[in-house]
C-alpha cells in the first residue's frame, strides 16, 4: 500500500532511518498517474522491506527543492536516512521492479 506523506511525515520517517520508496508526483502529471498503480501493485512484494509513500511536489515544494526534483514522476529509495537510488519518469512494472531490486 502506498501512503500519502506530507513534509512532517517524511522528516519523521527519515529520523527513524526507515527504508522508504518515495514517489514524488503531482496530480496533474499524466506519467505520474500511469505509475501510481504500478507502485501500488509492487508495494505488496516489498512488504517488510520498505515503506512506499508518495509526496505531492506542489504541496511540498521545500522537499522538491531539497532533493532537486526537476522532473516527475521521480522515485527515490532512501536507506538509513540517505538517498540510495533514483529513477525519473514512467517505468513499466518489470523495469520498476528491476530498479527496486537493486536497492531493496
Amino acid at each position: 500500500m502506498v501512503k500519502q506523506f506530507k513534509g512532517a511525515d517524511f522528516r519523521a520517517a527519515m529520523q527513524e532511518k526507515k527504508t522508504l520508496v518515495v514517489d514524488f508526483y503531482a496530480d496533474w502529471c499524466g506519467p505520474c498517474r500511469m505509475l501510481a498503480p504500478v507502485l501500488e501493485k509492487l508495494s505488496g512484494s516489498y512488504e517488510g522491506k520498505a515503506e512506499f509513500v508518495k509526496i505531492d511536489v506542489d504541496d511540498n515544494p521545500d522537499l522538491a527543492r531539497e532533493y532537486s526534483i526537476m522532473s516527475i514522476p521521480c522515485i527515490m529509495v532512501f536507506k538509513d536516512g540517505a538517498v540510495a537510488g533514483k529513477n525519473v519518469g514512467f517505468a513499466p512494472a518489470a523495469a520498476m521492479q528491476e530498479f527496486l531490486d537493486r536497492y531493496l
